[in-house]
């Protein structure tokens, strides 16, 4: 559970609105890690590794980034899963690559279904595949991220779904 020092802070950062979530269907931890295990050494096999990393990356589930930063997660079962989304709000990215670390982080309650974890997991290893200066050069060149080259690579290799599935 979260502590009285780091609650207020998450309470600043994290959007209350739950609007946006379908919370009938929501994916739990759990079934987010099944695919990840079964669909994750595909992805490396296929794309293979970086010449910017030494190894592929790592894979985290998080529930989200703001707990992910202050170093807690919310430790939760099935049954009171859609209460603690409820109450900490939605999760947002869905995932990111932290390059430092090289880990693929998933924020799973972002997670709507199996394509979507795949998707997801495609995407980031994209980041994992490119050049950390360029990824920084192209935004300081302008480009948003809907316009950036990486961004629209990556999100371009996520229709490859179907060959993980």
């Amino acid at each position: 559970m979260l502590s009285r020092v780091s609650l207020p802070i998450v309470l600043r950062l994290i959007l209350l609105d739950t609007k946006n979530i379908d919370m009938k269907n929501l994916m739990t931890k759990e079934e987010v890690q099944k695919i990840v295990d079964e669909v994750y050494p595909k992805i490396e096999k296929h794309y293979g590794i970086s010449k910017f990393h030494e190894c592929t990356p790592w894979v985290e589930l998080h529930h989200n980034i703001y707990l992910r930063i202050i170093g807690e997660d919310l430790e939760m079962g099935e049954d009171d899963y859609p209460t603690e989304v409820e109450e900490f709000g939605e999760a947002d990215p869905a995932a990111e690559f932290d390059r430092e670390c090289n880990t693929i982080v998933v924020y799973h309650p972002k997670m709507k279904n199996r394509q979507d974890v795949i998707e997801t997991l495609i995407h980031e290893y994209q980041h994992h595949l490119q050049s950390p200066l360029w990824m920084k050069r192209y935004y300081s060149m302008g480009y948003t991220y809907d316009t950036h080259p990486y961004e629209v690579e990556a999100t371009s290799k996520e229709k490859d779904w179907v060959l993980f599935n």
